[in-house]
């Protein structure tokens, strides 16, 4: 049977300049030895990896797998976050969005979103080159700041949004089908693809493109005030990815959803370390569990009161104590017989 894997990590959130956090060898013997089975590489930081040798060297690949491996750990995936968003940027963001770039590229917009989707591309190959069968990303975003609808939004605009968005991540699509490599959308505030309904819209834009995928993260649904569960049942075909993330919501009279532009700490949904929210990841797991979801459960750690270290230290083993191992045959079974065609029948009341 498929099995749910773990535990994971997501490096992107510990990487700095002080050690063991400012290289792939040591922050992977400090993850190992918190219990971490898997990584998540964000591929955009020269300290994890380098995406555009990775795409050219099988070598290369296989001797960043191998210095993973020799701390018994997995690569699960790779994250193209931030060039992801890159592909796609409404002008009034440029300038906050070129950090997501190198130097070169800022305040060049055209150039820097050549640069992204160059990257999306390499990252294709790269995971192919490292057997991996996904990829983390962001869609981008052309309409966040028409999420909510005042001014009037003009019939056609949204449909054209999606229109421009599948235009431009379709050829990228299409290099990972060539590939075999999935691209796991992270369904986030922020994003064009922000919930159920935008995913569907970018679907049927993409002319459902069978790479067009995602990355469930229950935390930004408690944010949304989305039911998580639900949105399982509805989309489990298409999630390729788990970010083990919790969150609270609690509203009150001063801030609701919008967040009063205020920080983390006086927000009404907030993020929280693992077991100190609000997310039901029982419910999760068992779902994921039913489904069949044979991905990484990957901790990617956000809190705004926890320290790291701590989050990461108690997240290895919350996810270990919530993955299911999947059973093999009916509780019931002892209580079963063998069933042939006379005891059917005599069962049913049929004469034979």
């Amino acid at each position: 049977m498929k099995e749910l894997r773990g535990p994971a990590i997501f490096l992107a959130q510990f990487m700095s300049d002080t050690a063991p956090f400012n290289s792939l060898d040591t922050i992977a013997e400090w993850v190992a030895g918190l219990g971490y089975k898997g990584v998540q590489i964000p591929s955009n930081d020269p300290r994890c990896m380098d995406l555009d040798l990775a795409a050219e060297s099988q070598d290369y690949c296989d001797e960043l797998a191998g210095r993973c491996a020799e701390h018994g750990l997995t690569i699960t995936e790779l994250s193209t976050h931030l060039q992801g968003q890159l592909v796609a940027v409404h002008p009034a963001y440029d300038e906050m969005f070129d950090a997501f770039a190198p130097e070169a590229l800022h305040g060049k917009p055209a150039e820097r979103q050549e640069w992204a989707v160059d990257q999306m591309k390499k990252c294709a190959v790269a995971s192919r080159r490292l057997g991996l069968k996904a990829c983390a990303s962001f869609s981008g975003a052309l309409m966040w700041h028409l999420v909510y609808p005042w001014p009037q939004r003009p019939a056609g605009l949204v449909e054209a949004g999606f229109a421009e968005l599948a235009k431009r991540w379709k050829p990228i699509l299409d290099v990972y089908e060539d590939n075999g490599v999935d691209v796991a959308f992270e369904i986030h505030p922020g994003e064009d693809l922000h919930d159920g309904a935008t995913f569907e819209a970018f679907l049927e834009a993409v002319d459902n493109h069978p790479r067009a995928n995602i990355l469930f993260d229950p935390s930004h649904f408690v944010l949304q005030q989305l039911d998580y569960l639900d949105f399982i049942d509805r989309y489990h075909e298409r999630i390729k990815a788990f970010h083990v993330k919790d969150a609270e919501f609690r509203p009150n009279g001063r801030t609701g959803v919008y967040g009063g532009y205020q920080g983390w700490q006086d927000r009404a949904g907030r993020f929280r370390s693992l077991g100190d929210g609000q997310v039901d990841f029982r419910q999760i797991f068992s779902k994921l569990t039913h489904y069949g979801f044979d991905g990484w459960a990957v901790l990617e750690w956000e809190c705004c009161y926890k320290h790291p270290e701590q989050g990461a230290a108690e997240g290895a083993p919350f996810i270990t104590d919530h993955i299911i191992r999947p059973t093999e045959y009916a509780f019931d079974d002892f209580a079963g017989g063998d069933v042939d065609e006379a005891k059917t029948k005599r069962a049913l009341g049929i004469d034979s």
